[in-house]
């Protein structure tokens, strides 16, 4: 039964456990996952069932499944999960502002890039108490964490979904990646049309889709749909898929410089649209002070390439 003065009440490390157990319905593959001991996950399962006075899972030798009241529990477990690390989130916004840190996101190649160098440059110039935190993140988390507040800036590429808004900073050709062995990697140019039949890499679904279909070019001018194939999380498994020759991609012309790999090759393609870097944020939080800081040094880092390398008449 549970303890009647509420002194034993679960902890946030027991419901985590719990959900991931739920979802595995094996002690070992969801102990390998949460990187403790098969011993301490049953223990703590254990322990969570008698703080709580009710099975959460039937075992045997052969399976675990979830009890009737384990399935009702999950739901107000992640509920709850969910709701802290909520909390969470916003005790570092808070924390960030009070402090004055601020955490900037980046994905690919944007921390390598000469805009992203000269917008922090400002950024130290214009605040030299403000500390800086720089995360690198997958594609499956870089615009996540921006619009959950997690992060207070990204240097990114658009399009964004809504909430998030950017400044641009700069613009430049696309280029496909290709496997070495493809025929088309032996040219040095390509249109869209060549690439009709090849399969493209796909990004997990919490990547929003209006993002991965801008890099895919889906539809393609001819209205055909893309074909996908594996599914990469970051830049690595990518340039990995490319090289095994399971799929392409398209990829800034950047890439040339920044991921030479081998096994992959760089074709230009002809009546493929330029890509633009930006500098985004939660268009909710743009007047919170890491945020406006942000924002200020990118527009004065702008300016002053502009006064650099003035338009040609």
């Amino acid at each position: 039964m549970p303890d009647p003065e509420g002194t034993a009440e679960p902890s946030l490390h027991q419901l985590r456990l719990f959900l991931a157990l739920g979802e595995d319905l094996h002690f070992g593959r969801a102990a390998a996952r949460l990187h403790i001991t098969q011993p301490t996950l049953s223990r703590q399962v254990q322990e969570l069932e008698k703080r709580l006075g009710v099975p959460l899972f039937t075992r045997d030798s052969r399976s675990v499944t979830l009890t009737d009241a384990g399935r009702a529990l999950a739901e107000e477990a992640r509920a709850t999960v969910e709701a802290m690390d909520r909390l969470r989130v916003r005790a570092g916004q808070w924390a960030r502002t009070l402090s004055a840190h601020v955490v900037v996101g980046t994905v690919g190649a944007e921390a390598a890039m000469p805009y992203t160098h000269a917008v922090l440059e400002h950024l130290r110039t214009l605040h030299p108490a403000l500390t800086v935190e720089i995360r690198t993140l997958g594609f499956a988390e870089h615009l996540t964490r921006l619009l959950s507040g997690d992060i207070d800036v990204a240097f990114l590429r658009p399009p964004v979904p809504e909430g998030v808004e950017v400044l641009e900073l700069a613009t430049e050709p696309r280029i496909a990646c290709l496997s070495a062995d493809d025929p088309l990697a032996r040219r040095s140019e390509i249109s869209l049309a060549d690439l009709r039949d090849r399969v493209f890499v796909d990004v997990p679904p919490e990547v929003p889709r209006v993002w991965w279909d801008f890099w895919a070019v889906d539809p393609r001018p001819d209205g055909r749909r893309v074909r996908y194939g594996p599914v990469v999380s970051d830049m690595e498994g990518l340039l990995h898929t490319v090289a095994t020759g399971q799929g392409m991609c398209f990829l800034p012309a950047a890439a040339r410089g920044l991921f030479p790999r081998p096994g992959v090759r760089y074709v230009d393609v002809v009546d493929l649209s330029p890509t633009v870097s930006a500098l985004g944020w939660p268009a909710e939080h743009r007047d919170r002070p890491p945020v406006r800081a942000v924002r200020e040094a990118a527009t004065a880092a702008m300016s002053a390439a502009r006064r650099q390398d003035p338009p040609s008449p």
